[in-house]
Order: structure tokens, then sequence, then C-alpha cells
């Protein structure tokens, strides 16, 4: 996950000129890898208690972005954010604590500031969480909740999510089965270049389950998922090639090849 992905959408908690100049001329020097500059605006706003900056400051504590690498001081920085209640501080805290970085690991804490991000609509919070409920390895399975929240994140544009909606659907998880369904969310998550969902999409060009059987389609999806180094492509792709004349598969490679368009909003 990036620290700082996505920052710059949501505006400083303070809104006199001179906190939002400073917070945009930091964002600026970020996006070209100044990072020490941005330090340089963001750290006395930070101490002022600006809770975007807080995070910031914590996120390149974490990342050593600007500065060398500290987990305590990153801990220190985005607790204060979360507590004044800045999404992405709440966010990045989480994985602080889901992976123990600077902190014991505490998946019972990650939960609770992955939730509480989601509940203020984080996109990469709702789809974190999401995945946290369908898996039950750290958290008790909600399959219903674990839906919600990934559809939550679909919304914004989450690939995983839409991919993870996929699954649910073709797994019956606490939905009915529908293949159908599951392949239009594996589609729109492969078309986002997500690896896994595109691997699934392929699958299902292979089987004819929920979508046309289609050899080459299958392949097309199938290659692209392995360059995005998916796993789940390993398991069709021979049995799939094995079935293709040589022209077939030539077609097939020049239109994997192609870059994916931007997907329609």
């Amino acid at each position: 996950m990036g620290w700082l992905d996505a920052l710059a959408k949501k505006a400083p908690e303070r809104h006199d000129a001179t906190v939002a100049e400073r917070m945009a001329a930091a964002y600026e020097a970020s996006s070209r890898g100044d990072y020490a500059r941005a330090l340089e605006l963001w750290g006395p706003l930070a101490h002022a208690g600006v809770a975007r900056a807080q995070n910031n400051v914590g996120a390149c504590f974490s990342e050593g972005l600007g500065v060398e690498r500290d987990p305590k001081l990153a801990l220190r920085w985005l607790s204060l954010a979360a507590e004044a209640g800045d999404s992405v501080g709440q966010r990045n805290l989480a994985a602080l604590f889901f992976r123990g970085e600077g902190v014991e690991q505490d998946y019972a804490r990650a939960i609770e500031f992955y939730r509480a991000a989601a509940e203020q609509n984080d996109g990469p919070a709702q789809d974190m969480l999401s995945w946290m409920l369908l898996e039950g390895e750290v958290a008790e399975t909600d399959y219903v909740a674990a839906r919600r929240w990934a559809e939550a994140a679909a919304a914004h544009g989450v690939a995983a999510s839409m991919t993870r909606l996929g699954m649910i659907f073709h797994n019956a998880l606490g939905v009915a089965r529908d293949p159908a369904q599951a392949v239009l969310w594996w589609r729109r998550g492969a078309e986002r270049g997500d690896a896994d969902g595109q691997a699934m999409l392929g699958a299902a060009y292979h089987l004819g389950a929920g979508a046309p059987r289609d050899p080459v389609e299958a392949y097309v999806w199938l290659m692209r998922a392995r360059s995005g180094r998916s796993a789940l492509a390993e398991r069709y792709l021979q049995v799939v090639e094995a079935a293709l004349a040589p022209g077939q598969i030539a077609e097939a490679e020049s239109r994997a090849a192609v870059p994916l368009p931007d997907p329609a909003p």
C-alpha cells in the first residue's frame, strides 16, 4: 500500500490560504520526489496540529522518504493524525498495527482503524477491511459485511475489490451463486489491471462459465494475468494454449500486447 497515494484529494483541515498553499507546495515537491522539501513544509504544519500533515510526516518516517526510516516516529505521527480523525492517517496507522511496525502486531487494533477510515469513505481502507472479513484469518468471517465494503471500495474504482466481488458471487459467499455476476465483476477488475481478475476472467472464457466459451479471449486475459504475476493464471494457461492453433496463439499474443484502454468511470 502506498502511503502517499491520493493524499492531495482531501483539503487540509485548516482552510486559511497559508496552510492550503503550503500543503499544495508540499504535494508538488513530493510529486517530484523531493520529500526533503515536502517535509520542510509539512513539518511545521504537523506540529501546529494539521492532521493530514501529521499523516504525511508519519508516512515519510514509515517509508524512509526524505528522512531515515523510523517506525516509532511513524507511529507517533500517524497516531496523532488518526486521533484527529484523518481517514488516511487511520488507514496508515492500521497498516502499522497489521504488520507490527513500530508497535506490537495487533490485528484487532488494525481492524479498528481500518473500520474508522472505511466509515469515512476511504476506498483503500474499505478494500482492506473487506479482505480481512472475507478471508477470516485475522478477523471473524462476515460475508455480508465483506461484500458491502467491497462494493463501497469498488465504487471508488478499487480493482481488487471488484475481483473480490467476482469471487463472492462465484463461490456463493453469503449470496446465491451467480456466474454472470461473477464475470461482470471480474471484467471490471480485469479492465482496471487487476491480475487476479484477469486470470479469473480468462478462466471463465475457457470454461464457458458466466461467459461464452472463447479459447482465444481466454488466452488473451490469461497472458495479461501472467504478465501481472497472478499465480491463478498458471492453472489454466497450458491447457488453454494446448487447445489453440498457431494462428490463434499469434492473434491472442498480439491482442494481449495492446495496453488496456482507460476504463469507463
